[in-house]
């Protein structure tokens, strides 16, 4: 009788013994979850404005989150980018310019996913996190430039790309119509016939939702990567993810500026242009439109992860981050692509969800190589003192903070010290090759290059000094030292 009279008690506290599992999760340490799209413009965001290409799994991350309006990547296309924030060195540090690892550069030191392995974390990389080639390295489901070291577990996501079933068009070099759609770094728009899971980044959405299901229901904490390809040409996606950009005619391309061109040195015209893919009006807005619907589809499979990492039970445990690796040109200049160092090229989209942290914007200057430090930080690991990047986690608390007076990127040819008000862009180590600079509050659409204004002059020798500064601070490392 006694003990049949105790078992409701019993019951009871057992209901609320600190020791159940909401106490066990909180003492577990953050979880992270890393989302990475490739060549994704900000502006094709509708959490930073854009009116036309709607994202709402990336705008409810945003509502949940800081969003950075002025983040910045250190290179403008994919190799050296990923390198340097994997890394934590700038990629003047590493020589990191082309499209390999930075392991060789590095040595044992720590990259940012082994630092957390080395911590006790679970790590998985799930497709492009260090640079892989797309499309060849899709299609193959080959590792590319990837870091063994860095991953408990890693998970390549085979798609057809360019061969996939449905209506396609090459747009680039194909003015009188003919060529058949060909695989490369092109500008191909395919309305595919299939699902989601047909494509790469379908797949990648998958396995990265059942590894978060799985790691959701154990005690070890996670770094997952979760790398997808689009909006990458080619322009691939299920054709429902088109119609809400078609016809295609009804696409609005960015002003075209008679002159514009006149005052940019000839090493600030980019490598992809309409006058050199010989793109007229019609294939202009075609890419547009390409472009809009593999960000809907990515967006898509975004929202995929988020819905696991909440049935996980994990959600309210994890800080998650979506960026880019650099932005991208949709027709500004008669640019397109990556590569420049204008902000469509050289500006990411930055978003930092911290449990129990309240949302907010920030305007502060940040650079994607200060995620290593932060979220490091963030999470009670060891910072390394040698990482070349900023602790940002103040602005997480203080969107008003400033933690940078200028971001630093390059492209293999130049070098950007973005600051506040200015954007200076200097070609080669001796300005040989020319100089940019744009007053950013007055011409934020870097019309006006006063590189050779009089009344400037004091400002370009100033950026000169401050350029040749930044470029020894950005070699001062320990690779050299055993």
């Amino acid at each position: 009788m006694k003990s049949a009279a105790l078992f409701p008690i019993l019951l009871a506290a057992l209901l609320v013994w600190p020791g159940d599992a909401p106490a066990a999760d909180a003492a577990r340490p953050y979880n992270v979850l890393f989302i990475i799209s490739d060549d994704l413009t900000a502006t094709a965001l509708s959490c930073y404005g854009n009116q036309v290409c709607s994202t709402p799994n990336i705008d409810r991350l945003a509502a949940q989150s800081v969003r950075f309006t002025r983040a910045y990547c250190q290179g403008t296309y994919c190799g050296p980018s990923r390198a340097s924030f994997m890394s934590g060195y700038y990629p003047h540090a590493t020589g990191v310019l082309g499209y390999i690892s930075p392991r060789k550069a590095i040595g044992d030191r720590a990259m940012w996913a082994e630092h957390f392995k080395n911590n006790g974390y679970y790590t998985a990389r799930v497709s492009k996190l260090f640079h892989m080639g797309v499309p060849g390295g899709i299609e193959a489901g080959t590792d590319g430039a990837d870091d063994p070291a860095s991953w408990t577990e890693r998970f390549n996501s085979q798609g057809p790309e360019w061969k996939a079933p449905g209506d396609g068009e090459t747009l680039e070099g194909n003015p009188d119509g003919k060529k058949p759609v060909v695989g490369g770094n092109t500008f191909v728009v395919v309305e595919a016939e299939g699902d989601d899971l047909v494509h790469s980044d379908g797949k990648t959405a998958a396995k990265a939702s059942e590894l978060l299901r799985h790691q959701g229901k154990k005690q070890e904490p996670f770094f997952l990567g979760v790398g997808f390809v689009r909006p990458h040409v080619p322009f691939v996606a299920p054709r429902p993810y088109y119609e809400r950009f078609l016809p295609y005619a009804s696409m609005t391309l960015p002003e075209k500026v008679a002159g514009d061109w006149d005052d940019i040195p000839a090493a600030g015209i980019n490598y992809k242009t309409s006058l050199n893919m010989k793109m007229d009006e019609r294939r202009q807005k075609k890419a547009v439109g390409g472009y809009y619907a593999s960000v809907a589809f990515m967006d898509a499979q975004v929202g995929k992860v988020l819905d696991a990492l909440k049935e996980s039970g994990q959600e309210e445990n994890t800080i998650v981050i979506f960026t880019s690796d650099h932005g991208y040109h949709l027709g500004e200049h008669d640019f397109w692509a990556k590569v420049s160092l204008h902000e469509e090229s050289a500006k990411v989209p930055l978003l930092i969800r911290v449990p129990g942290k309240k949302p907010a914007v920030c305007d502060s200057l940040v650079e994607l190589i200060d995620l290593y430090p932060t979220i490091a930080g963030l999470c009670g690991l060891e910072v390394p003192a040698r990482l070349q990047g900023k602790n940002i986690a103040p602005l997480l608390d203080d969107p008003s903070l400033s933690v940078r007076d200028a971001a630093f990127c390059v492209n293999g040819r130049g070098m950007l010290l973005r600051e506040d008000r200015w954007a200076y862009i200097q070609y080669g180590e001796d300005a040989k090759k020319g100089i940019e600079l744009f007053d950013m509050q007055q011409d934020p659409e870097q019309y006006d290059n006063l590189a050779d204004s009089p009344e400037h002059q004091e400002i370009v020798a100033a950026f000169a000094k401050k350029m040749t500064a930044r470029l020894l601070e950005v070699r001062t490392n320990d690779l050299d030292k055993k």
